[in-house]
């Protein structure tokens, strides 16, 4: 059974011979062309979410895990705007998702028809490309060069791309054949700039301070072969934080731990001569003020699609995949002669003997609550991390190199976070672990609404009763509306998890949090969630006293 409306064949079609296997179906009447057409295919896995704004965020979660589009398909009017938070997190993560919208055609916007919006161009600040595809055989031509461009473009760009596709009534006849279309095309790379690498070996050779900043990053494990041999120079300090998934005992993996409370000669010791930057968003505010401050003298940065000025002094944007660039690079560099390394290597192992003496006697709080959990996650495991105070305190931990860690750094929102961890889980073959803080999972607790949860994913709540974040942050505490800014509330995931159907425990106190995690990773028959309320009037006294310590 295959839908009538031919506009709705030729986007299922173009989308199976782009290699687009999966596509996220929100139910609705305008789309049913699609729905049809999607869900029939032989070679497309379809799966149902309810909920526009978590379909979307959940088609995310799996593009982000297989690095290729996903599609999701929507009805017309609001139902698309849903989409949106997922699109921009999808932008400006590099994450190739594919929206497409149904509609209603032209002559019946703006006339007081039903479920109507001005659809077209919709998302136009925050989208690689957009196509209005128009139901008429004459635009047959037109319709396959628009798909083309969009398809190729969420491919070779990695991001997201809209299709919308306006259909009359009626809307759900079928017929047993499909029409055949050709979208022979060649796949083309955007442009890029070539490399003067005989301009930048003699720079980057008679430089005594050289930092390499690796930001968010899918785990990588030839990146992680050619730093590896980037350690081995004493003039070169690498930083990584939790989502860069590199490890290695000389890289500095906890960026605010080191940086915290240096004195301004101390942090002069600091500023590189050059800064080569690499991977996506960084999470810790402190390097980003301490760089815009004390600027280097040569920013570089690699990366195949964006040329991002974090630091405002960029000087060279190499347009080239970091590996190949490092490599090219490591052929000409020489190894210099320096301190800069072993000096904050050495920093790095004191703050380290702090940061052991002041958990081992830390009171019960979300910081030794995070330790807990931390140590407890099974190797090999798949972590997602929800914004906010999570993703910081998961940056002042050194991570089991076995994991593979990410969050939503794209807007850092806390929308969404749940559903994206699902979808990581869906697609992954790993057990997945989400640790999220209680706005967060509240927020987009719509995410459970779904029938295509793994039962080996595990949900880890962190319960402070309200944003914990504007207790620790300078400003909300001065004002007088901190219950606008922390939300406090008295809700618990309990009834939720039972109407989802996890298995739920909660915790209150260490010796429970200890106890409760011993089983929480074995297998099951549905999935799990770990409530653990943690003291929401001293969490930010045992944070701001840990930085004091070290």
């Amino acid at each position: 059974m295959y839908p009538k409306k031919e506009l709705a064949q030729l986007v299922v079609s173009a989308c199976n011979q782009f290699n687009i296997d999966t596509v996220v179906i929100s139910p609705g009447s305008r789309n049913a062309p699609l729905t049809v057409g999607f869900s029939n295919h032989p070679d497309i896995e379809t799966l149902s979410v309810v909920d526009e704004r978590c379909a979307a965020f959940f088609a995310m979660g799996i593009a982000q895990q297989k690095q290729q589009p996903v599609a999701i398909v929507c009805s017309s009017g609001s139902a698309l705007l849903n989409y949106y938070p997922a699109i921009a997190e999808a932008f400006y993560s590099n994450i190739p998702l594919v929206v497409i919208s149904a509609d209603r055609p032209k002559h019946l916007i703006d006339i007081g028809d039903g479920q109507t919006i001005r659809q077209e161009n919709v998302f136009e600040n925050h989208i690689l490309f957009s196509a209005n595809l128009i139901e008429e055989e004459s635009q047959l031509k037109n319709n396959i060069s628009l798909l083309i461009e969009g398809l190729q473009t969420s491919i070779t760009q990695k991001g997201p791309v809209h299709i919308n596709v306006p259909f009359d009534e009626p809307l759900y006849e079928t017929v047993e054949k499909p029409k055949a279309f050709d979208f022979s095309s060649v796949i083309a790379s955007k442009a890029k700039k070539s490399i003067n690498l005989g301009k930048l070996v003699p720079v980057w050779n008679s430089s005594v301070k050289k930092m390499i900043l690796v930001g968010s990053h899918f785990p990588d494990t030839e990146l992680q072969k050619i730093l590896n041999i980037y350690a081995e120079d004493t003039s070169v300090l690498v930083l990584t934080e939790t989502t860069s998934n590199i490890y290695n005992s000389k890289f500095i993996n906890s960026i605010d731990k080191l940086i915290s409370k240096l004195t301004e000669e101390e942090y002069k010791k600091l500023q590189p001569e050059i800064l080569l930057t690499l991977g996506g968003m960084v999470i810790s505010k402190r390097i980003k003020q301490f760089l815009r401050k004390l600027q280097p003298k040569h920013h570089w940065h690699v990366d195949e699609l964006k040329a991002m000025d974090t630091y405002h002094c960029l000087s060279e944007f190499l347009q080239t995949n970091p590996v190949t660039f490092l490599t090219s690079l490591s052929k000409e560099k020489k190894n210099v002669e320096s301190t800069y390394q072993e000096t904050w290597l050495q920093e790095k192992e004191q703050r380290a003997v702090k940061h052991e003496e002041y958990l081992k006697d830390c009171e019960y709080s979300d910081l030794k609550s995070f330790e807990v959990i931390l140590e407890s996650i099974p190797d090999t495991s798949q972590v997602q991390i929800s914004n906010s105070s999570i993703i910081r305190y998961s940056q002042l931990f050194d991570v089991n190199p076995t994991l593979k860690v990410f969050c939503n750094r794209g807007t850092s929102g806390i929308d969404g976070s749940t559903s994206t961890a699902l979808g990581a889980a869906y697609a992954s073959k790993n057990q997945t672990i989400f640790i999220t803080g209680d706005l967060s999972f509240f927020y987009d607790s719509n995410a459970l609404w779904n029938t295509n949860i793994p039962k080996n994913f595990r949900i880890i709540i962190l319960n402070n009763a309200g944003g914990g974040i504007f207790r620790y942050i300078p400003g909300p505490l001065t004002t007088n509306a901190t219950e606008y800014f922390e939300t406090p509330h008295d809700l618990t995931a309990e009834h939720l998890s039972k109407m989802y159907g996890f298995e739920y425990v909660q915790t209150k106190d260490l010796k429970s949090l200890q106890s409760s995690l011993i089983s929480f990773y074995e297998e099951s028959n549905q999935p799990k969630i770990m409530e653990v309320f943690t003291p929401k009037e001293i969490n930010d006294v045992v944070l701001k006293n840990y930085f004091k310590n070290l």
